[in-house]
């Protein structure tokens, strides 16, 4: 299983959001086809066909957890990572 699926499969479950890494959680939205932009401490996540748009900030080298729900809600949401 790869890096990223793994990744996925953990945010999906739900089971430890508050233990994604800051850099896990952006190399996935970036694997995703997000755009980043940085504004002081916010990294703001847009991608086109996506309303949303996500804005992290790390807690150490934490994501914080109610920004991996919203991740999660928006993979979900978007069925992103299905293959096919």
């Amino acid at each position: 299983m790869a890096k990223h699926e793994k990744l996925i499969f953990q945010i999906l479950r739900g089971m430890s959001d508050a233990n994604i890494a800051f850099a896990d959680l952006v190399n996935l939205l970036k694997h995703f086809g997000f755009d980043m932009r940085t504004k002081g401490s916010h990294h703001i996540f847009r991608k086109a066909g996506i309303r949303e748009k996500v804005n992290l900030q790390k807690e150490g080298n934490k994501a914080k957890p109610y920004q991996v729900r919203q991740v999660r809600n928006i993979i979900l949401k978007y069925k992103l990572g299905n293959k096919g």
